[in-house]
């Protein structure tokens, strides 16, 4: 290879943790923008805007000048902690004896560790608490005795601080120093999963820990070059995973002809693929892979690879351990094959013998044709004497995304098929026993298909007609029907003593439906066959208004309200004035509309003339003295309760409907998770509105402060999408740009902000965001945007079939996503204390310090239904441009 030497990456690892900084007193800032809506060209297909970023001012173009204040502040976080320490355990630093050779003043790695961890109780593990120390050895602050690269956790590992070099003797005031002390360690921590990661792929494979295995592992679950692998491909790939980096852009990674050796992920940075006679064919980035076909065809390498940028980072697969973990592939794969053609795809759990044959089965599904798959999972439902046995996880994963590549009729067909079964051989008992086995199995498996769909399955005649047909033949079977019967009766029970209520009828009847129950909240789930009000307006911008079932088809609506024969289309339209026609076929259009979309009718030539209406150009005036006059956490409250309506008003099948298109699914709709998706953008827009329409600078700076305090209670609140939602309106360009409304704010409300900031990094797929999310527990509302954005990676990098047989391991892996929403909710949501939490600490606002120059008439407005009403009435303005010029006429 020639061009730039191998080397460890410092300070750059840094360079996409960070998003704020201060340069000569100035606040800069980069801008976010993040949006879900349907695209243009298609009412039922969506997909998925990503993260947007502006650039940052002339000042900070420089990569060096940036990876220079990154290191400030990494240098900053040092002197903080150095300075904590050296004041409350000075013993830590002290001359040491190893093997009869002294090392003068030294700290040893396992000491260091310890004291983290008594400093910052919310560090979960000792290897959260190395990955911190990790930061400093990068960066070349801390220095081990030997010049390792990485950290160990041991107490025969030494380390010294380069204290005079970095100036951490600096004194800082007492009062001070514990603020900075929780700053710095919120810095570490941000940046310590990275270093962590980073240190466990620079030791040699055979070195790796159980540990180390299963955070790369975890890792690949996000790399885009890894989506399509199976699970126990990723599992290898992390036991021989190479990490190589390259400090020069330029530098040849391998040449066109060259015999291909290794197999290369891009972990940072991006590459320039270059051919004989074409020249620059294309850039690789960040997750992308390349190099794998010289090692499946034994070929040269097809192309050049040359480095587009400094300090690029790889993760290596050699070619033997490439082509080993092929062979493990194959010599693990059980393939099942009928006349000829092969049915089904088993792989061999390489963890099953591990876990003493815990789980249902040895062998996990990678392919087959639906009534394969099916029948094969029927086999691993256990039974238990009550039926309270937990089913397979695949059989969940099956049920939920069935829709998919096996509809509600299929399935049918296949359970009544399998119910009556029949077994050929075997003494009369064996085939009773076998017989009333399977049909429990049917039976478990539907009663955990209706617990999935809930009453969506009474809305679908087709699945009604099955299960009622299945149910006389199970009350026709007198000792099937006696055992369910027992097992309804306990479950019944178990629910009564559990919540105290209910009546226990002795004669209760057998029903598919009967732990089925209708939500309870203010804000009910919209059903398939709800008529909703329609507007839709003419050329001359009038309204015509009519109740229409909400799946009702473009061509229905047309109908209603033109006559036949003429040359009428259906356009929606948005605020800046783009247009889109609507197909004739599409349905729940209403719906689907964006943010201030509305829909019009007019004749094909009347469409240029279509302009936005007055209400979708959003509020003339702001309502800054409204809020001044709520608390931050009121606001913050009642924008988590009525999130958590929409939320759960929304059933985790309308994600896959939502991702795989509407249209594949009839009768389908996915009306209250279009609702939710609208709502982050409406919040989004909401806090950009306001601070642009407030003309005061003073009560802007005021405003701008509020909402950091917002998306700080939302944060404790654990409603992350609201929290992103506010987060994002504030980083939007035309709030950022707004220099002196920032210079007014307190310095430590803008350390809490950059804090939060750090969180939105897109960088390595979100990893900071997820990160963060591991770490909650349920009940919370997820950032569904970003869930979104993974499912359609899932749909869009995976085949759903694999030669012409259900790709399951994509089933898996879109059903692990949905499960996610299930995990959020699997706790009930208890709205909030008025006590005063971790938010109202960070801000010291008290009452008594709070002037007002309202009129006690004024207070009324503070009332939760006050609040209430104006959280679920927003008023935004969502045109970026007129956005920007209100920004820039208050500034």
């Amino acid at each position: 290879m020639s061009g730039g030497a191998k080397s460890v990456c410092r300070s750059s690892d840094w360079e996409s943790c960070l998003s704020v900084v201060w340069i000569d007193k100035m606040h800069l800032f980069r801008s976010h923008i993040y949006q879900v809506f349907p695209d243009r060209s298609s009412v039922d297909t969506p997909t998925i805007r990503g993260i947007s970023w502006t650039p940052l001012p002339e000042a900070l173009n420089s990569k060096d000048t940036m990876k220079q204040f990154l290191s400030d502040r990494v240098v900053k976080a040092a002197r903080a902690v150095y300075s904590v320490m050296m004041e409350g355990n000075p013993g830590l630093i002290r001359d040491r004896k190893h093997h009869l050779k002294t090392y003068r003043q030294c700290c040893s790695g396992k000491e260091l560790v310890d004291w983290l961890m008594k400093q910052n109780e919310c560090l979960q593990s000792r290897s959260q608490a190395v990955g911190m120390w990790q930061v400093l050895v990068d960066e070349g602050i801390l220095v081990h005795v030997k010049h390792e690269l990485n950290f160990h956790d041991k107490d025969t590992q030494f380390y010294r601080f380069q204290d005079s070099e970095f100036g951490l003797n600096h004194i800082t005031n007492e009062k001070d120093s514990e603020d900075e002390l929780q700053e710095s360690l919120s810095l570490l921590s941000q940046l310590g999963p990275d270093a962590l990661l980073t240190m466990i792929l620079r030791k040699c494979p055979n070195q790796r820990s159980a540990e180390d295995l299963a955070v790369i592992y975890e890792e690949l679950l996000h790399v885009k070059a890894a989506a399509h692998l199976s699970t126990s491909v990723r599992k290898e790939l992390a036991a021989v995973l190479v990490f190589e980096s390259h400090a020069k852009a330029g530098t040849v990674l391998f040449s066109q002809g060259d015999k291909g050796t290794s197999w290369y992920i891009i972990w940072k940075g991006s590459v320039n693929v270059i051919t004989h006679g074409k020249g620059l064919v294309t850039t690789l980035h960040e997750g992308e892979d390349f190099g794998q076909l010289a090692l499946l065809n034994d070929a040269p390498r097809a192309a050049t690879i040359i480095l587009r940028e400094d300090n690029c980072h790889f993760l290596r697969v050699d070619k033997q351990d490439f082509i080993r973990i092929l062979k493990d592939v194959e010599a693990n794969t059980v393939r099942l094959e009928e006349h000829g053609k092969t049915v089904l795809v088993l792989e061999k759990r390489t963890d099953w013998a591990e876990q003493g044959g815990a789980g249902n089965s040895k062998y996990t599904v990678m392919s087959g044709t639906p009534e394969k798959i099916l029948e094969h999972l029927l086999e691993t439902v256990r039974l238990d004497s009550n039926g309270n046995d937990s089913i397979d996880p695949c059989v969940s994963d099956f049920l939920v995304t069935h829709k998919v590549f096996m509809p509600t009729s299929q399935l049918c067909t296949a359970l009544q098929h399998q119910y009556p079964a029949e077994l050929s051989d075997g003494s009369d008992q064996e085939k009773a026993s076998y017989i009333l086995t399977t049909k429990q199995k049917v039976v478990k498996l539907i009663g955990q298909w209706v617990a999935l769909y809930g009453l969506l399955l009474k809305e679908d005649p087709i699945a009604l007609d099955s299960l009622e047909v299945l149910k006389k033949e199970v009350a026709g079977d007198f000792r099937l029907f006696s055992m369910l019967k027992e097992q309804f009766r306990e479950r019944r029970r178990t629910k009564v003593l559990e919540n105290g209520y209910h009546s226990l009828s002795r004669n209760q009847q057998f029903d598919w439906f009967s732990n089925c129950e209708e939500p309870v909240g203010r804000l009910q789930p919209i059903r398939a066959q709800d008529k909703v009000l329609y507007e839709i307006y003419g050329p001359d911008n009038k309204p015509l208004t009519l109740m229409l079932p909400v799946n009702t088809s473009v061509k229905d609506v047309m109908s209603a309200i033109v006559k036949p024969g003429g040359d009428h289309i259906l356009v929606k339209m948005n605020s800046t004035g783009e247009r889109a026609q609507v197909k004739l076929d599409a349905t729940a259009v209403y719906t689907a509309l964006g943010l201030n979309e509305r829909l019009f009718v007019c004749t094909s030539s009347q469409v240029e003339q279509l302009m936005p209406l007055k209400e979708q150009q959003g509020p003339e005036r702001g309502t800054t003295d409204i809020l001044e006059q709520m608390g931050s956490k009121d606001i913050a409250n009642e924008l988590t309760n009525y999130d958590w309506e929409l939320f759960t008003a929304m059933h985790e099948v309308e994600l896959v409907y939502y991702i795989f298109g509407r249209h594949k699914f009839p009768g389908a709709i996915t009306a209250n998770l279009e609702r939710f998706v609208r709502r982050f953008n409406e919040v989004q827009y909401w806090v950009v509105t306001e601070l642009c329409l407030c003309e005061d600078l003073m009560k802007r700076a005021i405003l701008l402060k509020k909402f950091i305090k917002i998306a700080a209670v939302l944060k404790e609140q654990k409603n992350l999408n609201s929290f992103f939602a506010v987060m994002f309106g504030l980083s939007n360009s035309a709030v950022h740009r707004l220099y002196k409304t920032w210079e007014r704010i307190p310095s430590k409300t803008k350390r809490i902000y950059c804090a939060y900031e750090r969180l939105m990094d897109p960088s390595r797929n979100h990893r900071a965001y997820r990160l963060a999310v591991a770490k909650l527990s349920p009940p919370y509302i997820p950032f569904m945007p970003l869930l979104l954005k993974d499912m359609t990676f899932i749909n869009e990098g995976n085949p759903s079939y694999v030669d012409k047989l259900v790709n399951f391991e994509k089933v898996r892996m879109i059903a692990k996503t949905v499960k996610i929403v299930r995990g959020c909710r699997s706790q009930p949501y208890v709205p909030s204390s008025p006590q005063r939490g971790l938010a109202d600490r960070m801000f010291l606002e008290g009452p008594a310090t709070r002037i007002s120059t309202y009129s006690d008439l004024a207070f009324p407005l503070r009332s939760p239904s006050n609040i209430r009403h104006y959280i679920q009435n927003l008023k935004v303005i969502d045109n970026q441009r007129k956005l920007t010029q209100l920004s820039r006429t208050i500034e």
